[in-house]
């Protein structure tokens, strides 16, 4: 099994910054994508940022700009920063991995539980 793990998240004043990270463990053979999605409340969850274990990224509309998504493979960590916070970005921000377990030959997608987001003032 692959656990993700969360963390960075907090209440910051707008005009902030964080940065979150994620760490996977357990046993694994490898992990491809790695990534984060955002759940305002209300709405729908919706793409951050996703990075290939070469390097790749792809961040989601709107999301240009303020976010940079990176990754430590050594440590099997993804990390998300956030300049400039605004109050519509205050969000539950979910860590997601694309990884394939040691017993097995297949990959699965995993979620981590969430870490919290408020920008105000």
């Amino acid at each position: 099994q692959v656990q993700l793990v969360e963390s960075g998240g907090g209440l910051v004043q707008p005009g902030g910054s964080l940065r979150l990270s994620c760490a996977a463990s357990g046993s694994i053979f490898s992990i491809n994508d790695m990534g984060w999605y955002r759940q305002a409340p209300g709405k729908e969850r919706e793409l951050v940022a996703t990075i290939a274990r070469g390097g790749t990224t792809n961040y989601g509309d709107s999301m240009k700009g303020r976010f940079t998504v990176s990754r430590d493979n050594a440590k099997n960590t993804v990390y998300l920063q956030i300049n400039g916070l605004k109050p519509e970005d205050t969000a539950v921000y979910y860590c997601t991995a694309v990884a394939t377990p040691s017993i097995y030959t297949i990959s699965y997608r995993y979620w981590g539980q969430g870490t919290q987001v408020t920008v105000s003032s």
